[in-house]
């Protein structure tokens, strides 16, 4: 009698690991620590950023050195052609401000090409790429123009101010510290007020004609409006608060109001500040 064959044991074929799948056995974690430090960015390094790129292009060499051009000498030609007693209630600034009242613009057109020359070349996507906040950029450009723009035109109206008392010091002009400070932060302020508008139009030739048109039209129309008795008050007011009729009122060449500026100088700051407000609230809301 024949025994039942057992069938054959299968030896079990090991199954080939994925190169995908990490092979059985103890698994490890090791941590990994970048080289590179990591910060958290703040306003201080849009700040940085800011100050290396409007040192570094050449329209603000250019716009800043005609202003100074502009500013100090026009003013030392005016000084050259005063007399000790043409200061007699006026401050030694005086004749920097007929260098002011071309200067401005300079200012206003460096304000407009801080943002605007960014958005006309593209550089603004990189710009919003590396600083997601866009808060942030254009505060700093904002902190960034102020400064340089203030402390530029403090040194020149201040050294025509040194200049001229040198050459009439036996005169007796008046103290001109505040016109200095006033003076420098009119300017600064359309400026700035130009940035803000350039933000918000996002083109140079636009931005600049605009704030062309927002200088120049106050100074101009009220001779035709004063002409109408309707429309004499809207002219006399666009007469008084206009950018020339107010560095004038600075530097103390109306000499039937004695505010020095304060009431243009305040104005000039509201309308700044509901520009920059504008920028900010556009800023968020579009794209690039």
């Amino acid at each position: 009698m024949s025994t039942p064959q057992q069938p054959p044991t299968q030896t079990p074929v090991p199954q080939a690991v994925p190169d995908w799948q990490a092979a059985p056995g103890p698994s490890y974690t090791a941590a990994y620590t970048s080289p590179i430090p990591v910060t958290r960015t703040h306003l201080g390094h849009a700040l940085a950023s800011e100050w290396t790129k409007i040192k570094s292009v050449r329209s603000t060499i250019w716009t800043l050195g005609v202003f100074l051009v502009l500013v100090v000498g026009i003013g030392l030609l005016v000084a050259a052609q005063t007399t000790n007693e043409d200061f007699g209630n006026v401050p030694y600034t005086i004749p920097a401000f007929f260098g002011l009242v071309l200067g401005q613009i300079c200012l206003i057109t460096l304000g407009v090409l801080v943002i605007s020359s960014e958005y006309g070349t593209g550089m603004i996507r990189t710009t919003f790429t590396a600083s997601p906040q866009r808060h942030r950029v254009l505060a700093a450009k904002l902190i960034i123009f102020f400064a340089v723009a203030f402390v530029v035109s403090a040194f020149a109206i201040g050294f025509v101010g040194l200049v001229t008392e040198s050459m009439h010091g036996s005169g007796e002009g008046t103290a001109w510290g505040g016109s200095v400070v006033k003076g420098a932060l009119y300017v600064s302020l359309l400026g700035v007020l130009a940035l803000a508008v350039g933000s918000m139009l996002r083109h140079s030739a636009g931005a600049i004609t605009a704030m062309l048109g927002l200088v120049l039209v106050p100074a101009i129309l009220p001779a035709f409006l004063l002409m109408s008795e309707s429309l004499r008050t809207i002219g006399e007011k666009m007469l008084d608060y206009n950018a020339p009729n107010a560095l004038a009122k600075i530097f103390g060449l109306d000499e039937g109001n004695g505010s020095g500026g304060g009431a243009q100088l305040g104005l000039l700051a509201g309308v700044t500040a509901a520009a920059i407000a504008g920028a900010f609230v556009l800023l968020d809301r579009r794209d690039v």
